[in-house]
């Protein structure tokens, strides 16, 4: 298996900063784990645009991604209350794109609250 193949199985914060061999503080983490991996997510959806050389040239750039953002955290960085309101804003309902900013069954079901139509047994009343 190849080291790219093995990030794309990895799933918890923990995983991707052990994955890179980073020192992390484990408290920040826990505390602030989905604010990193939301705005990690972000810059890897950067990178599926971008052309590398090679594998390894990819996989710097998603350990620069976390180190910078990790980094960000530890300085002291905070979202703001509009970013984590857009976040739900738009949840997903279902997991085939519930990490996805471009599922085409996300609609307005209510009030101007978005979310994930896609599951027929879903309910949003």
């Amino acid at each position: 298996m190849s080291r790219l193949e093995e990030f794309d199985k990895l799933s918890d914060t923990e995983d991707f900063f052990d994955f890179f061999d980073l020192e992390y503080d484990e408290r920040l983490v826990y505390v602030k784990r989905f604010h990193i991996m939301k705005k990690y997510g972000e810059m890897l959806e950067k990178a599926k645009h971008a052309k590398f050389e090679s594998d390894e040239k990819l996989l710097d750039y998603y350990k620069f991604a976390l180190i910078s953002i990790y980094k960000n955290f530890e300085n002291g960085y905070s979202p703001s209350a509009a970013e984590i309101w857009d976040t739900f804003d738009k949840p997903s309902a279902c997991s085939t794109c519930s990490t996805s900013t471009t599922c085409n069954d996300i609609e307005e079901v209510s009030n101007g609250v978005h979310a994930c139509t896609s599951q027929s047994n879903l309910s949003f009343n």
